[in-house]
């Protein structure tokens, strides 16, 4: 398959494109979502020993959800850097480590999005977190122990895949 043609059809918080593809004979028509380059972060509190999640409302499935902290790449920055950013603006935390879990692509069919999952632990919490009213994020930071975690009954994919490379390295100990 060869894209032979792209044009926007939208460019708004997110951008949508018209791809047209060459496959063989064929040339087809494909809609390509690009919301950008995220990041996200299973948090553990190395003191109280319980893992941060977030709880927010997330327009998606039109409800509040537990998930982790994320947010998107700024221009140029680093993973590392935008997910230490967002640790800070919705959790309120200095990180003391940091190791990627995993680079996800959610949604390969339909999407240009990558999301680089990482595992962060803190120790300090030098703000007050719950996001950034600018960008009218609401954000309540909820601490689980490890064994309460594991019972979530999550839906987010990048948590879901955070939380079971975390029971993995637990159960190697």
């Amino acid at each position: 398959m060869q894209i032979i043609e792209r044009t926007t059809a939208f460019d708004g918080h997110y951008k949508l494109s018209v791809l047209q593809v060459q496959d063989g004979p064929d040339v087809l028509r494909r809609e390509r979502f690009e919301p950008g380059t995220a990041v996200a972060a299973l948090v553990y509190h190395t003191g109280s020993q319980q893992y941060i999640l977030t709880r927010q409302y997330r327009i998606g499935p039109e409800a509040e959800i537990l998930e982790l902290a994320a947010g998107m790449v700024d221009g140029a920055e680093e993973p590392a850097t935008a997910v230490r950013r967002e640790i800070q603006e919705e959790l309120g935390y200095d990180v003391d480590h940091l190791e990627q879990i995993a680079r996800l692509l959610p949604s390969p069919g339909t999407s240009s999005e990558v999301i680089t999952v990482f595992y962060a632990e803190v120790s300090h919490q030098s703000g007050p977190g719950g996001g950034l009213a600018e960008e009218h994020e609401k954000i309540e930071a909820v601490s689980f122990a490890a064994a309460d975690l594991w019972k979530l009954p999550l839906e987010d994919a990048k948590t879901i895949i955070a939380v079971q490379w975390a029971q993995l390295r637990e159960a190697r100990r």
